[in-house]
């Protein structure tokens, strides 16, 4: 038996992030309407004060914690959110990451006050640590998606989504744990359950997609993608059952779709997106070419989760061809 978050959680969680998230813009993208022949509407969670959706869920989290300090394993994002609810609500902080970090998501975290410390590559290795460093240090571990308390946080985006778009057909969240897509779903089935949700995860991490076929947590060997903020190796039982209950349906898309996302989005849409907050347009073109984008009804929201995109990569999309869309 697991214990969801229920809507008044969410809505709890929404007036106490209140003043330290944002409540991000929707907006209608032309250039992706005239291209995918539908209403698409990104929900700019890159427009949060740490660019990044994950300030919800770890500032709900840590204010509710008891110790002086807190400890996370993060690939980046989760790190810098932990970081900087952390330096509100004056605590001390350790995040461990991988070793190949991207640069620029290290220096967030250490901006912030956090401690970065590099260790291993796969996010087991990374937990492991964080778990360790929290029992010796006696600070408490901030999980980044299986955790009811981070899951209501993130939650709170879908509350804004039916508020901004109530006559919406259909959201896309990216997938990473699935924290985002279990709050998001939590929150509009409990409000417009006639809205169906979607989720895009990396066919290099197809940790969600095993486990529902499985029924259970399934641990994915070597996950691999550009999008690393989604290539953790296995979702959790909370992010499981919620996904299970809400969720349409989890699809994949290939790196060279969530590429051709990220380009897209700064050039068609001025929206400066990571590969993971991408990943919804790459299930959009990947949609378009099977021919199935007639499931998503006239009006769709795509959940651009984070825009900390590295500099170099950034660099590589701009000088880049434009290739993959028609």
């Amino acid at each position: 038996m697991v214990n969801l978050p229920a809507l008044r959680d969410i809505e709890e969680a929404a007036e106490s992030i209140k003043g330290v998230a944002s409540v991000t813009p929707l907006r209608r993208s032309p250039a992706l309407s005239r291209l995918f022949g539908l209403e698409v509407f990104l929900k700019l969670e890159c427009y949060q004060p740490i660019r990044v959706f994950k300030i919800r869920g770890a500032y709900n989290k840590i204010r509710k914690c008891g110790t002086d300090g807190v400890v996370a394993a993060s690939s980046g994002n989760h790190g810098i959110a932990v970081s900087y609810s952390a330096m509100l609500l004056g605590k001390k902080c350790k995040v461990v990451v991988p070793e190949t970090v991207v640069e620029e998501k290290a220096a967030s975290i250490r901006e912030f006050g956090g401690e970065v410390i590099r260790f291993g590559r796969r996010h087991s290795e990374r937990y492991e640590m964080a778990q360790k460093l929290a029992r010796e240090s006696d600070y408490d571990f901030v999980h980044p998606f299986n955790d009811a308390d981070v899951i209501a946080g993130q939650g709170t985006c879908g509350l804004e989504i039916t508020e901004q778009a109530p006559d919406v057909d259909s959201v896309v969240v990216p997938v990473g744990g699935g924290g985002l897509i279990s709050g998001i779903s939590i929150a509009i089935k409990s409000r417009r359950a006639d809205i169906q949700v979607f989720g895009a995860e990396p066919e290099g991490a197809p940790k969600m997609q095993r486990a529902l076929a499985a029924g259970s947590v399934q641990i994915v060997d070597n996950p691999y993608s550009i999008a690393d903020g989604l290539m953790t190796s296995s979702v959790g039982e909370l992010t499981l059952a919620a996904t299970a209950r809400n969720v349409k349906s989890v699809m994949s898309v290939t790196d060279d779709e969530i590429i051709t996302a990220t380009t897209l989005l700064v050039r068609e849409a001025r929206v400066f997106s990571e590969p993971s907050g991408a990943a919804p347009i790459a299930l959009l073109l990947a949609m378009k070419k099977r021919g199935e984008l007639e499931v998503l009804g006239k009006k769709t929201v795509a959940v651009i989760s984070g825009g900390n995109v590295s500099l170099s990569l950034l660099k590589q999309l701009l000088d880049g061809p434009l290739v993959g869309v028609s």
